[in-house]
């Protein structure tokens, strides 16, 4: 096979130079580098003894530091899962000086440490703010990390760029004084594309970018969605608010919520309790007369700000290119295993010549979202040679490379082929989503990665998994649904059964544009039984689907029955 690697020529300019990360001011620095130095004075009494673990706890979870089954665990916040390579190294170091030599993906686009020693933990988050990173509101009852479509900026789709959006909403909502101790966690995701690739309807706020009838720009608002115990999908709260107004808007539903929200009972705390308890208009209604009392000027997002942010995330000095790379096709054409890899794996980009490239963190037999740090080092590499320096991170937990030549997808496969990241099952039955479960979270019921891993040993055969299409497998370890159990095309929630582990299949849950929350088909499967069980819903799908048909499609036209029938037919 010919080597049609052909990286951009090099500068005198850093490798992630074009990388679309915001690039922090003086104050944001600031402001980071004193938080550290806080908790470092905090970490050092709670050591000696002068603070409890019961008075450290709320100190420890601002700067993203929970205290797991066996050890600590750090949340590190990647803002809206945009990365520069840089950043990515910086990861690295941290994973192999301080960790037990790897990372963790959220669904959340963080990255979590999961063995960090305490007194560790300041000079970690030093390391960090050294790179414009930090840990802050990655925990408690605060606005989480903003998320985001991992094409954006990119995707031929997009009707704005919703980064810009995304970095407008972190600085708001970071340190906000009025929502730093809200009923509960609160959640926002935003798209720039009506095909939604950030499941916005599972949020507490889900804003989709649209057009109104003069051309305006703005943003359909939908509140009270989420997972968990009583998931619902959220509602729509206004079809359309100018990009100026968007922060006065989303400023009076933190407020509606945080002055109704349930602080008696942690179960009914959330936003989408309060929505369905008073019933969505009446809620939405308190909004429009906070919304109409708040002094618009104040909130008002002036064109100038949204111009200077959206400097950050110009586009890179793409090179002007034919669409088809004839040594592209040449190289798919000559290699099969690359041929897979593309037909999974890459997702069509608005310049012509390039593509959009998703590394998958599922090889077979993996833990879902985890990474090396030689992995994430070789990752920042090849997005030094082949895409501006600039490293996306998925809802899904995996990467994406955004912004990469025709020419140059060969080689960069090759690399990831070599550092165990090639893996062609983007979307397929084997590219799961798991939270850590009981090997980790204290508050898991059941185990997630080992069942997670014995799915994917089952459908480990890429041409069977190519043949199923598009099947997105979630796994739960508790009814928190960390692992968004509830939008899985086959979804599996692991129950506590007098001690023992249990496993519900749901059936029918979507996160994207038609998104829906699957439900329960009957009595739960023990841990021996339920990778068989998943295997007889695959297998009764394709007894059952038509040409074309993928899992979901058949489904909606069959309904539950037969997936019923086929899991507790008795001989």
């Amino acid at each position: 096979m010919p080597d049609t690697h052909s990286p951009a020529p090099r500068s005198n300019q850093p490798a992630d130079a074009h990388a679309a990360v915001y690039r922090y001011d003086e104050y944001d620095k600031t402001f980071i580098f004193e938080r550290v130095e806080q908790f470092r004075t905090q970490v050092e009494r709670r050591l000696k003894g002068e603070l409890t673990e019961e008075e450290f706890k709320p100190i420890r979870l601002m700067n993203g530091l929970y205290l797991q089954l066996h050890a600590y665990m750090l949340r590190v916040a990647v803002p809206y899962g945009m990365l520069s390579s840089t950043q990515v190294r910086r990861l690295a170091r941290i994973a192999r000086v301080y960790d037990k030599g790897y990372g963790h993906f959220t669904t959340r686009q963080n990255i979590q440490f999961n063995w960090p020693r305490l007194e560790d933990v300041p000079a970690i988050l030093h390391e960090l703010a050294e790179v414009d990173m930090h840990a802050i509101q990655t925990s408690g009852n605060c606005i989480r990390n903003v998320t985001t479509d991992q094409f954006c900026g990119a995707a031929a789709d997009e009707l704005v760029d919703p980064r810009v959006y995304a970095e407008i909403l972190r600085q708001w909502s970071t340190a906000h004084p009025e929502f730093t101790y809200l009923p509960r966690k609160f959640k926002i995701a935003i798209t720039g594309s009506p095909d939604d690739r950030a499941a916005v309807q599972v949020h507490d706020i889900g804003l989709i970018a649209r057009r109104d009838d003069q051309g305006r720009t703005g943003f359909t608002v939908y509140v009270g969605g989420g997972l968990g115990r009583t998931p619902y999908l959220g509602v729509k709260a206004r079809d359309f608010v100018p990009v100026e107004e968007i922060i006065g808007y989303l400023e009076a539903v933190l407020r509606t919520y945080n002055q109704l929200g349930r602080r008696d009972n942690i179960y009914k705390a959330r936003i989408k309790i309060t929505v369905n308890e008073m019933g969505p208009e009446k809620f939405i209604g308190l909004i429009e007369e906070e919304y109409a009392r708040l002094p618009r000027q104040k909130f008002h997002v002036d064109p100038a700000i949204v111009d200077a942010i959206r400097t950050h995330f110009a586009p890179p000095p793409f090179a002007d290119l034919p669409a088809v790379s004839d040594g592209f096709e040449a190289a798919r054409q000559a290699d099969p295993a690359f041929a897979r890899w593309v037909r999974n794996n890459l997702h069509p980009h608005r310049q012509p010549g390039y593509a959009i490239a998703t590394i998958s963190l599922k090889p077979i037999g993996g833990i879902p979202g985890d990474i090396e740090a030689d992995q994430m080092e070789t990752v920042a590499d090849l997005a030094d040679l082949y895409s501006f320096g600039e490293v996306r991170v998925t809802h899904e937990q995996n990467l994406v490379l955004a912004h990469v030549r025709q020419d140059d997808l060969y080689a960069l496969w090759q690399g990831l082929e070599k550092a165990g990241l090639g893996t062609a099952n983007a979307g397929l039955i084997s590219d799961i989503i798991a939270c850590p479960g009981l090997d980790y979270c204290a508050l898991a019921n059941t185990r997630s990665i080992p069942i997670a891993q014995q799915i994917s040993e089952r459908f480990a055969d890429l041409d069977r998994q190519h043949d199923l299409g598009a099947l997105k497998i979630k796994i739960s370890g508790c009814i928190n649904a960390c692992g968004h159990h509830h939008v899985g095309h086959i979804g599996i929630l692991g129950v506590d059964k007098k001690g023992e582990e249990f496993f519900q299949i749901l059936l029918g849950g979507n996160a994207g544009t038609n998104a829906a929350l699957g439900e329960i088909v009957g009595p739960g499967f023990g841990y021996d039984e339920i990778v068989d069980a998943v295997e007889t819903v695959v297998n009764t799908f394709v007894s059952l689907r038509r040409p074309g048909e993928i899992f979901i499609d058949t489904l909606a036209r069959t309904g539950h029955a037969p997936f019923k029938e086929a899991l507790y037919a008795r001989a």
